[in-house]
């Protein structure tokens, strides 16, 4: 797959999550998500905040580097101040600007995508991103962001084949998920098998490993993206790397978080 139709796949989650909350009620937007201190507003928010650094970040690099400097310069001052920064100005627009302001802000992103080649990095709060990696972190933000939007206003939003892209970093960021613990991962490889919704076998890793992980591939995307924990989805864990990576898998980047406790479905 090239960064074309990593690409095109984004514009797609982000036009599903549009879907859910376009014709929400004003009342709804304000409802308290899953994320401790966001409301549905503030989850677009984020993703209208992000999609247009992430413009940024590809079509004015220097740009995009003093906004970095200016979101550490707030950082010390803890969540609220982080999130007085970024969400801020978006809060302000109410339902209809800030859907406005979305729109706008990840249509200047599939803009900006289409100047990218395979081999292009792109620079990024942490180290820079090939431009296929970078794309795919913005659709797992909208999907996992999104996920939190429908399980608070009961939308729907069909799991389709782009759940793929998700799967695939949540299965690379293993040793990821420890090193951000400052831990050491489990030697061994883990086997992973998903099946998508289409019914395709999805795998990852040695044949015959000791340990895998197996199920529904939507419920191993909202495990890693800390949207479910493991005793709510169906997944099937066989060794002890395979369980211990379930409890602290971590799709995304920034500090190290917990996934929720037992009972969001």
């Amino acid at each position: 797959m090239d960064v074309a139709e990593v690409a095109a796949d984004l514009v797609a989650e982000q036009q599903a999550l549009d879907e859910v909350v376009a014709d929400l009620d004003i009342e709804v937007w304000s409802r308290a998500t899953p994320s401790p201190r966001w409301t549905v507003a503030d989850q677009v928010a984020h993703l209208t905040y992000f999609d247009e650094a992430a413009a940024t970040a590809i079509v004015d690099p220097d740009h995009f580097r003093t906004m970095v400097d200016d979101l550490m310069g707030v950082a010390g001052g803890g969540d609220d101040a982080v999130d007085q920064f970024t969400l801020g100005r978006l809060r302000g627009l109410g339902p209809a600007g800030l859907l406005d302001a979305w729109r706008v802000g990840r249509g200047r992103l599939a803009e900006a995508a289409a100047t990218l080649a395979d081999d292009t990095r792109v620079i990024w709060y942490g180290p820079s991103m090939g431009a296929k990696s970078f794309l795919t972190a913005r659709l797992m933000e909208a999907w996992a962001h999104g996920q939190d939007v429908v399980d608070t206003v009961g939308g729907h939003r069909p799991a389709t084949g782009r759940l793929r892209h998700i799967a695939q970093l949540g299965v690379i960021t293993r040793q990821w998920s420890y090193i951000n613990r400052r831990l050491d991962a489990p030697e061994g490889d883990v086997r992973v098998e998903l099946d998508g919704p289409s019914g395709a076998r999805w795998t990852w890793g040695a044949e015959g490993a000791d340990d895998l992980v197996r199920g529904p591939a939507e419920d191993f995307c909202l495990v890693v993206t800390q949207r479910r924990h493991i005793a709510d989805t169906a997944l099937e864990l066989t060794g002890e790397a395979a369980l211990d990576w379930m409890h602290r898998a971590q799709a995304f980047a920034g500090p190290p978080t917990d996934g929720p406790q037992p009972g969001r479905t």
